[in-house]
Parts: structure tokens; sequence; C-alpha cells
């Protein structure tokens, strides 16, 4: 297993691609002189800021708790991406910009072979790179990681479709293709910069954990009720990063000590954390008979 704290190499690698396809890009673009091309460049260029950003925020959020945080620093990673899908918003402004007044007067594109050759090229980094850093991304639950991988993947069927489109306008001599494929490009990255926005968001908002995890944890719990003869209420969890948080009442008989429900809820926390890794469990110990052990299902008490 990789060290989260090891996992800034891997952003480093992100960093040395869109260097690359900046400058393979901006070639193709020199070459050519398609607007297409240019929208494309101007995407990795967004690529290489993310990254950069990605890199600072890897590093913080890796750092362990101290007595500020005492939750420890794993909510930057959604400042990163956050900022990364505005960056992408702002991307897609200046291809709008520079492809509208191309509706009207389209240039003609040379050089089309030379130029993409250059783009596949830049295409196919972006490709191994971005599938490397989302299964990295997915095993170590690093939403920086992954969502750096998913706007590379973007790139690349960006530029799929960018190339596409100039080997149709080489055919067919319709000049106007290449300024509406690069508005179609700002459309796609937009929709991207949306996702990773709202994803940052939620995540900033202390949302749940996702359901088919949260199923694992109800299944381990609903274990001990029908193993121990005890209950269970007031089950909140919360994701931070690749952090989970989890709260949970664990009810247990009257006549039982203080030592043996200690005991239990230990056993309980062990088990959730190694059916769900980079967990932390907190359990409070109630008595099954005690009514007042059921006024307490609200996140906030009114009392």
């Amino acid at each position: 297993m990789i060290q989260r704290e090891n996992l800034s190499r891997y952003v480093w690698l992100s960093i040395t691609a869109a260097v690359l396809t900046i400058a393979l890009k901006a070639a193709a673009y020199f070459y050519t002189g398609s607007i297409g091309l240019l929208s494309d460049a101007l995407e990795s260029v967004i690529n290489l800021i993310a990254a950069v950003i990605a890199l600072v925020m890897i590093k913080i959020a890796v750092q362990p708790p101290d007595d500020d945080h005492a939750f420890g620093h794993d909510k930057a990673e959604y400042f990163a991406s956050g900022i990364e899908g505005t960056l992408i918003f702002l991307a897609a402004v200046g291809i709008v910009y520079t492809a509208v007044p191309r509706l009207f007067a389209p240039p003609p594109i040379e050089n089309v072979g030379i130029g993409l050759v250059i783009s596949l090229v830049a295409t196919l980094i972006n490709l191994i790179v971005g599938v490397l850093l989302i299964k990295i991304g997915k095993q170590h639950h690093s939403i920086v990681l992954e969502a750096d991988g998913r706007h590379l993947m973007t790139d690349v069927w960006t530029s799929v479709g960018v190339v596409l489109g100039i080997v149709v306008v080489g055919f067919t001599g319709w000049l106007v293709l290449d300024p509406i494929i690069a508005l179609l490009v700002a459309l796609n990255i937009v929709w991207t910069g949306f996702q990773l926005i709202k994803r940052s968001a939620l995540g900033l908002m202390d949302t749940a954990i996702s359901p088919e995890i949260t199923k694992e944890i109800v299944r381990v719990l609903d274990d001990y009720v029908e193993k121990k003869g005890i209950d269970y209420h007031a089950l909140r969890t919360r994701q931070s990063g690749a952090r989970h948080f989890i709260s949970v009442h664990i009810l247990v008989p009257d006549e039982w000590t203080v030592q043996k429900g200690h005991d239990l809820t230990e056993e309980i926390e062990l088990e959730i954390c190694r059916v769900v890794p980079e967990s932390t469990v907190f359990t409070h110990l109630e008595p099954l008979e005690d009514p007042l052990s059921f006024e307490d299902l609200e996140l906030f008490r009114r009392k």
C-alpha cells in the first residue's frame, strides 16, 4: 500500500504531463492555426494550474491532527477540487471569447497532418496519466487525485473531438466547423467544472458518506444486535476528504457493567474500522430500558 504522504508523487506526474501537453498542443496550434487546438491547449494550462494547487492541498491534507485541527486537515482536498472547477470555467470563457469571432470569419487551417500527430501524442500522455490518477485516487480515497484524473480524461475526449473535427474540416473544407468544435469543447469543460465544484461544496457541507459504505456499517451493527441482544440508533456519518467520520449510540441491557459495555463498544469500533478503512468511529453508550436513551435521536437536543 502507498502511504497517503507519498501520494504527492502522482501530482508531480500530473504536473509533468501538463507541461508536456501544453508544449505539444501549442506547437500543434502554431502549425495549423486551428482554434480547436488552441482551446485544447488552454485547457491543458488549466490542468497545470490545477495540478500545482492539488500538490499544495494534498500536502496540507496529509498533515496529522493538531491542537487547532483536532479532526485533521483532510478537507483541504475539497478546496483543490473547488478551485480546479473555477479555473475550468475561466478556461471556457477564454475559449468562447476566441472562438465566437471566428464563426463569422474562420481562418484557414494549415499543416493538418503534423498538427494532428502532435495533438494525438499529447492525448496519449493525458490518457495514461488520467487513468493512473483515477485508479490511485479511488484506492486511497483521494478526491484530489481522482478529480485531477477525471479532468485529464475530459481533456482526452476533448482532444479526440478536436482531432476528428479537424479531420472533417480537412476533407470538406468547412472551416466554420473549427470554431464550432471549440465552443463544444467549452461547453464540455463547463460541465466538468460544475461537477467538481458541486462535489467540493458537498464535502465542505459535511455530506454523509456513500450509501454503499453506509450499508456496510449497518451490516456490522445489525450483526451485533443479533448476536449480543443490544440495539443502536442515531447513526450519523460524514465524509472529510479520504476520512470517514461515524458516530452511533449503542444501547445495552441495564444489568451490564460499564466495563462490559465499554468492551463491546471498543469491539464495534474496531470492526467498523476494519470494514471501512480510513474511519474515525465515535460510540455513545446508553441503557436499553431507559426512556431517556431515546430522547437524543435528533442531531441537536432541545433541552
